[in-house]
């Protein structure tokens, strides 16, 4: 039996009436200081780890003024505030000891768009993406490019002045910024805008804070300019944090968003901004050119970008390696074929964008004539993507490389914190041999890809920092390359912030520093906002890279081998690819649903992470407590647990905190295939739930649902007084009692019956041994789950009329535990014993040559996650099996004419399977019908999750969020298909409709049985 964990407090909280003055001012957002929010937003993307003492979450800018008003009554003049926005930053610029404001969960209302103007006005927690796609409609587009556009936040970026792609044709975020609504430290509330001479004289002769603050940047602005001028060097990513160079802008005019952007919260909270606007190149494409190593499409990328592109990104091996077996590959391996006369080491994506096809084709034709000409044809070869489908398609795959570079084995592995740097263009070649000469000095490995046409290289060397000799590293890689970019004529922070990497910053600005602390003591004369980063008044110190905690103290103490037990939830390395804002993506739904970061991966795996730790502090392997218990009798532990239920003093424990977590999991599995890291919450979950529920007592549902597939053959035969209970309303009250609810009737069909009525024989290994190898050859096993057999048995016919219908035998596997359920309520003894007798079963058949097709998606993918090690048998999902047998099906007669047809595909299937939707479509191309996938999130139910009384609002609220609309916006003339069971039966819960399996829809449209190969 674990302990109970007391979480550490690793700094000092605040006074303690703090957050109960802000209550007492009128906050109106969310105040969080419990152990589980302190732990998630102790992390970024970076290799630090700093707990904050509480993180606010303000509704608007009355609130991010109380917060400025409640620190300057002199009780709180020493706390230290740090706004964050998605929390994806790479050098620790959002943490903090002291107080995150966060505007990321309820600041997210796009407040204008002005077509005309083209100028939209939003709150500081918008996400780009959100904002792109409420632009879409008018053709217009919020330009800045970066990979972590589906989550980074508008505040982020400006805080950060983010860039990425195409910054060559589009800048940076700031080129982009109109005006900027800030809160100041005294509760000020400024709108910063540029301004002529007048108006600026006008705001100058103010008194206050927002006076003094234009007359000092002004200043120096106008007395150093000369200075400025030598000292910033002339690169497309200029130094910003704070941006001397650009305070008067070419106009003339004084502009005090050029410190304000890339200021890191430095200087103020960001609220609002308004932002400039771009019209959607009407066409795009992408040549795709492949090189036989990195260094010659490096050299290559100065030839394309002399061609006039939009924009030139190059990708060296490794990256292009761990592309390939990522969720996007499929969409795009057209694009990247291999070669006859070698691997393919590095690519080079050329981006060329028109106003009409006419003028995209001479482009094209411009830029491939110099590609084939021999002097210049250095590649091996090269593939054009037209349209926005394919171009988006591949960028995805682009922005997913920094994610992808963690996807490795074992504790060494690539960390961000040289990653951005950035030279004149002309030098990168020379730079990038020394850069890799450097590393591999050190004996590192690394990954490199960038936006060469910027001059800049993103690299990741591999690192473990739970070893010393790999910690000192950090520092003795990052001097070097500070003065390998000062040797270049570059800087060390080409896009991605300074944060922890401010102690180089008076070696780049040199005498110019000291303005810089000037401009600091204007905005923020205590030094309250973010201290430590980029500037600080004199006397105090920037933080240094070596004397920030890193997140390898903590995993030093929990030890490789446990790390490496748990599922990759050691290694989240704070991508933040699950707070994807898209509702229509499959990760992660309950961040969606709740907005709250505890509830997302990278949240649990945080939590996961610091449990582990706590367990190691008291001694305790978590694998040696787990066989105990598997040996254990239950019943032996029943008082023990209930005392611990019970006790007071386990209110505290932090195991508590993880459970909050892990209950709002959906087990869907869209982190393990959509994760760049491949974090598996479900499998990680499992093994918390089972320790948890050792040391407390279960809720009554936990048994019900766990015994769900052996008890439905007894439910089968009492189906009358099953379908009472659920269908009456004192039934379903004595059901939510036991944490239940919107439980499926049982329908009058009976699978068992009705196959031995069509003499569909059950499948034993004795039976298909009898047969002739040709009979064995026709014959197909369908493997159905227990829910699907006994809640919706008109699947399982479908798919054996089917089999028929093409010339097949089918048959029946007989009655078998998947133990799913088992699995994700954490019931791992009792699961393994039932997958080990399930396995026997399926590998007896498998030895006889027949296919085994299992019917839902999320059951069938079963036999390949939590089965593995245990099943050596493949289990089909339906459409491999189908995509197997084109030749019967595409020899059958069918009709389909007049209707259109949409798929709405499990989410464990899009994700773990990311071929499937493919598959289906070419199933369905073979009977002549174009399938449309449509494009929805979860469901919601997500087998017994939505059946769970205390999950079904989250439940509900998914389901509205794109399963809804899609079902709405269907007409009479549309065939909508779901492969999932809790799918349709979670539609119809809520509507009350009926939609098929795609088993069920091919066989109706198959009329009659075809002549097929035998």
């Amino acid at each position: 039996m674990i302990p109970r964990l007391e979480p550490n407090a690793s700094v000092p909280p605040p006074p303690a009436n703090f957050f109960q003055r802000l209550i007492v001012a009128g906050f109106d957002g969310d105040i969080e200081t419990g152990a589980a929010t302190r732990t998630v937003f102790s992390t970024d993307n970076s290799i630090y780890q700093v707990e904050p003492a509480g993180v606010v979450f303000p509704r608007g800018i009355e609130d991010l003024q109380m917060v400025a008003a409640v620190l300057s009554e002199p009780a709180f003049r020493r706390i230290g505030i740090a706004p964050r926005g998605g929390g994806t930053g790479t050098n620790g610029q959002s943490l903090t000891s002291g107080v995150v404001v966060d505007c990321s969960r309820h600041m997210t209302s796009i407040l204008e768009i002005d077509p005309v103007r083209r100028v939209a006005r939003v709150q500081a927690g918008v996400v780009k993406d959100q904002l792109n796609r409420a632009l879409k409609p008018y053709g217009l587009f919020f330009a800045p490019e970066l990979s972590t556009s589906n989550r980074a936040t508008i505040g982020g970026m400006i805080s950060t002045d983010a860039c990425g792609q195409g910054s060559c044709l589009y800048g940076k975020t700031s080129n982009h910024v109109v005006g900027l609504r800030i809160v100041l430290t005294d509760g000020s509330d400024f709108w910063s805008r540029p301004l002529d001479a007048e108006a600026f004289e006008e705001i100058a002769a103010r008194e206050g804070r927002i006076g003094e603050i234009h007359r000092a940047v002004e200043c120096i602005a106008r007395e150093k300019q000369e200075r400025i001028a030598e000292v910033f060097p002339k690169l497309n990513r200029y130094m910003t944090g704070y941006d001397l160079a650009h305070i008067r802008r070419s106009d003339g005019r004084f502009d005090l968003n050029a410190v304000l952007c890339g200021s890191e919260g430095t200087l103020a909270m960001i609220a609002e901004a308004e932002l400039s606007l771009l019209p959607i190149p009407a066409h795009a494409a992408l040549i795709n050119i492949r090189y036989g190593d990195f260094n010659t499409a490096l050299e290559d990328a100065r030839n394309l970008v002399a061609l006039n592109v939009a924009s030139v990104e190059t990708v060296d091996e490794k990256v292009l390696g761990l592309a390939r077996g990522d969720i996007v590959w499929p969409g795009i391996a057209r694009f990247f074929p291999d070669d006859a006369g070698g691997a393919t080491n590095g690519i080079n994506i050329a981006e060329l964008l028109a106003d009409d096809e006419e003028e995209l084709e001479r482009k094209l034709a411009d830029v491939t004539a110099a590609l084939d000409m021999g002097a210049n044809a250095r590649h091996a070869g090269y593939t054009i993507a037209r349209g926005h489908a394919d171009v988006d398609a591949i960028w995805s795959m682009r922005k997913r490389a920094v994610g992808l570079l963690g996807n490795v084995e074992g504790p060494v592995r690539p960390v961000a914190f040289v990653e951005d740097t950035a030279v004149p263009p002309e030098n990168l070649a020379a730079y990038i041999s020394e850069f890799r000469a450097l590393l591999d000095g050190a004996g590192l490995s690394y990954g490199m890809f960038g936006h060469v046409d910027a001059g800049v290289l993103h690299v990741r060397p591999a690192l473990d920092l739970t070893r010393d000799d790999h910690t000192m590293l950090v520092r003795e890689v990052s001097d070097a390359v500070v003065a390998l970019t000062r040797k270049y004529g570059g800087v060390l922070w080409g896009e991605h912030g300074k944060g922890v990497r401010s102690e180089y910053v008076p070696e780049f600005f040199g005498d110019l520093y000291p303005s810089l602390q000037e401009i600091k003591r204007a905005f923020d004369p205590e030094n309250r906002l973010n201290p430590g980063k980029i500037a600080s008044p004199s006397g105090e110190v920037l933080t240094k890279i070596d004397e920030v905690p890193l997140r390898g103290d903590i995993d030093r103490i929990i030890g490789n081998e446990i790390r490496s037990a748990f599922d990759n939830a050691a290694y989240c390395n704070g991508n933040g690819a699950c707070f994807d804002f898209d509702e229509t993506s499959p990760m992660c739904p309950s961040f969606k649903a709740t907005r709250d970061r505890r509830f997302s991966p990278k949240g649990r795996a945080a939590l996961m992470r610091e449990w582990l730790r706590l367990l190691a502090e008291k001694g305790i392997d978590p694998r040696d407590e787990a066989t105990r218990l598997r040996r254990s009798i239950p019943l032996a532990s029943l008082a023990q647990r209930a005392f611990n239920s019970l006790n007071p003093a386990n209110r505290d424990d932090f195991s508590h905190e993880v459970h909050t977590a892990m209950d709002t999991c959906l087990a869907c599995k869209a982190c393990a295939g959509q994760c760049p890291v491949k974090v598996s919450v479900p499998a990680f979950r499992s093994k918390f739930l089972e320790l948890y529920y050792g040391r407390y007592l279960r809720p009554l549902k936990d048994p019900l649902v766990a015994a769900i597939e052996t008890t439905l053959p007894l439910a089968r035969r009492i189906r009358p007084a099953y379908n009472m209970v659920v269908g009456t309303r004192i039934g379903r009250t004595m059901m939510r009692v036991a944490g239940l609810t919107s439980l499926p009737h049982l329908p009058r069909i009976s699978l068992t019956e009705e196959a031995a009525r069509l003499g569909v024989p059950l499948a034993t290994a004795r039976t298909i041994e009898a047969l002739s190898p040709h009979e064995r050859q026709r014959s197909v096993v369908f493997v159905a789950d227990a829910f699907t057999a006994y809640f919706d048995p008109e699947v399982a016919l479908a798919a054996i009329g089917l089999a028929r219908k093409i010339g097949l035998m089918p048959f029946l596997a007989a009655s078998h535990t998947n133990g799913k359920a088992l699995h994700v309520h954490g019931y791992l003894g009792r699961f393994e014993a039932a997958a080990k007798r399930t396995a026997r079963y399926l590998e007896r058949l498998d030895k006889t040559g027949v296919a085994l097709v299992g019917l839902d998606p999320s059951m069938t993918l079963a036999f390949r996650s939590e089965y593995k090690g245990i099943l050596k048998a493949p289990v089909l999902l339906p459409q491999e099996w189908l995509a197997a047998n084109l030749d019967r099906l595409a020899a059958s007669s069918s009709t389909a004419e007049g209707k259109s047809f949409r798929l709405m595909a499990h989410c464990t299937e899009r994700t773990n399977a990311p071929a499937s939707v493919a598959q289906w479509q070419k199933v369905f191309e073979s009977l002549g019908i174009d399938l449309q996938a449509a494009q929805t999130g979860c469901c919601g139910m997500a087998g017994t999750f939505g059946h769970e009384a205390r999950n079904r609002p989250i439940s509900e609220r998914l389901y509205a969020m794109s399963w809804k609309p899609e079902l709405d916006a269907a007409s009479d003339g549309d065939v909508l298909m779901a492969t999932g069971y809790s799918c349709r039966s979670q539609v119809k819960e809520i509507d009350g409709k009926r939609i098929p399996h795609p088993f069920q829809v091919i066989d109706r449209i198959i009329v009659e049985k075809p002549a097929v190969p035998q």
